[in-house]
């Protein structure tokens, strides 16, 4: 008997005193991943990785050449004319330059950047920026682009190359970086000369 008072109080207990029972589904709405799916950067607020590898080379080359001479004969005076003296004159200017500069940067590394948001054509902004400290010198890496979603690898990478409208900016302050500097008399004879 009084397992089934216990059994009628917890059914009573259950069916009076629990108030309102939500039923809630074991799937999520809006952007669930599959068990069988990547886990891949799709949603603002989601990171992924940019794996910088950019080079660049610039060669310029130019050559100048100018030259230019003249001459004057004037014959002797005649008539009222007659103090002139025969003289002639000649000179030639000529100028030539050359010159030629090349310059190459190579910058390789990793950055993690956020999903800022998703654009109407599943294309995402993605944005980050990373500061190291070495030696008191801060060298700090800032990237903002556009990906698509599918340039993202299955470990959530992405090549710095399918970066759409990317900014890369590498920025460096500190002792190291103040010795690169042109000091403040160098800085005035270039800008005055």
């Amino acid at each position: 008997m009084t397992k089934k008072f216990f059994a009628a109080i917890l059914i009573a207990a259950f069916v009076f005193g629990g108030g309102a029972v939500e039923a809630k589904s074991l799937w999520v709405d809006g952007g669930a991943m599959s068990l069988y799916a990547d886990k891949k950067a799709r949603n603002v607020g989601d990171i992924l990785t940019i794996v910088i590898n950019e080079s660049t080379t610039q060669t310029a080359t130019k050559a100048r050449t100018n030259s230019k001479s003249g001459s004057l004969n004037v014959a002797t005076g005649t008539g009222i004319f007659d103090f002139i003296k025969a003289f002639s004159a000649s000179g030639s200017d000529n100028f030539q330059a050359d010159g030629s500069a090349t310059d190459t940067s190579r910058f390789n590394g990793q950055i993690t950047v956020t999903v800022v948001e998703v654009l109407p054509n599943d294309n995402m902004i993605v944005e980050g920026t990373q500061s190291i400290w070495q030696n008191r010198d801060e060298h700090k890496i800032t990237l903002r682009g556009v990906i698509r979603r599918d340039d993202v690898t299955m470990n959530n990478t992405v090549p710095s190359t399918k970066v759409a409208d990317a900014s890369i900016r590498f920025d460096g302050k500190g002792p190291l970086n103040a010795k690169q500097r042109q000091g403040i008399l160098t800085q005035l004879f270039n800008f005055l000369f």
